[in-house]
């Protein structure tokens, strides 16, 4: 396969060779079931239970606390449905913001729960969230940097709402997107169930895990063997576990330089494409307050460059990007490809006309500068080739 600058690993990441090498004894040496009696068992169970011990501290909690899952979407689930069912039979209603995955804003409203709305930078409206918290909200479900835009959210700042109009519920996050770049351990710690998924650093895919806090009264949504504490069954899936494990541990470990070199790319990108194409729109952004800064990009992930290209049909710019070799997406990975704009860009208040020039650009642990390059050198021309094709 051709060399390509691949800069959607916010869809998914490349597993780092050390986490491949974990998993490779639990698929030829010891693939015994972790439940079983048996030396090879034990040894399973053994390694499943050191990455449970991982993940845990990874994520500020305790390893009895953390369920392991097939996805971070079923994760996002449980949370959600485990949640409501759990309050005794007394049902509940659960509130999560308009911008959230399918994962947890399709779960919200079917069970008729409420959506809370977005400001035009993607942040919370938290007048709205206080209007829509009261005795009968069970569970409420803020992600902690969006899938799509990269804005980061303050769990802190949502407790204390909660703590205000509706102290008996619990709080929900998806940091599937945040693990790889923020200290989740310490912004998630007001949360009573935080959500990952192993692929979207460095490790496999089909694998996530799910925190649930001791005082949290979860129903699980998979029964049958009693797995996880009787909280999610199923015969566990060791060599995705231990992949999970180790891929935290090395996400923890290089973390800062990742981050801080991540973000330096994704500045050239975001500020070469700003340059080179007029009409673009960047999300999530404020206006610079520094001398030589384009704009601030703080209340980003620093591997988020998610832009609006004006007068262009997005799937037609990601054929054309492809061409030269540049892989991205235009929305999340779910919605790439549907007929409607997104739904986190329609909650922000962005025009059907702008919102379907959307190009998601996103970096990460294996992004380079020959990456950014190519895309600099690649997207202008063929954003201006598209504008000359539609006039």
């Amino acid at each position: 396969m051709a060399a390509v600058a691949y800069l959607d690993h916010a869809a998914s990441t490349p597993m780092y060779p050390e986490v491949v090498e974990s998993m490779r004894e639990f698929f030829d040496a010891c693939y015994a079931n972790p439940t079983g009696a048996h030396r090879m068992a034990r040894d399973a169970r053994r390694a499943t239970d050191d990455a449970r011990d991982i993940l845990a501290e990874a994520l500020g909690a305790r390893p009895a606390e953390i369920v392991f899952c097939g996805s971070g979407t079923e994760a996002d689930n449980l949370a959600i449905f485990g949640a409501a069912a759990g309050s005794g039979g007394s049902g509940g209603t659960v509130v999560c913001g308009a911008v959230e995955h399918p994962a947890v804003l399709r779960p919200t409203e079917q069970l008729g729960g409420r959506v809370v709305g977005v400001d035009g930078d993607g942040m919370l409206d938290m007048d709205a969230l206080a209007a829509a918290l009261d005795g009968d909200v069970r569970l409420v479900s803020v992600m902690l940097a969006n899938n799509e835009t990269g804005v980061i959210w303050s769990l802190g700042d949502v407790a204390e709402l909660m703590a205000r109009h509706a102290p008996g519920a619990l709080l929900h996050t998806d940091a599937v997107q945040a693990f790889p770049w923020l200290d989740v351990a310490t912004l998630a710690a007001p949360a009573d169930l935080v959500s990952v998924s192993a692929h979207k650093f460095g490790g496999p895919k089909g694998v996530g895990a799910l925190v649930v806090r001791d005082r949290v009264r979860l129903q699980p949504q998979i029964v049958g063997g009693g797995q996880e504490s009787e909280r999610r069954s199923g015969t566990p899936n060791v060599a995705g576990i231990v992949g999970l494990g180790r891929a935290a541990e090395i996400t923890v470990a290089r973390r800062g330089e990742v981050t801080e070199r991540a973000g330096r790319l994704r500045d050239r990108l975001a500020d070469g494409l700003r340059a080179a194409v007029p009409g673009v729109t960047e999300s999530g952004v404020r206006p610079a307050t520094g001398a030589g800064v384009t704009v601030d990009r703080s209340a980003k992930l620093p591997g988020s460059c998610h832009l609006c290209f004006e007068g262009i049909e997005s799937e037609a710019l990601l054929f054309l990007a492809e061409r030269g070799g540049v892989y991205a997406s235009a929305a999340s990975a779910c919605a790439s490809g549907a007929e409607h704009p997104s739904h986190v860009l329609a909650a922000m208040g962005y025009p059907r006309s702008l919102a379907r020039g959307s190009l998601r650009l996103s970096l990460g642990a294996a992004s380079t500068g020959a990456d950014v390059e190519t895309a600099l050198a690649v997207l202008p021309p063929a954003v201006a080739q598209l504008r000359r094709a539609a006039a």
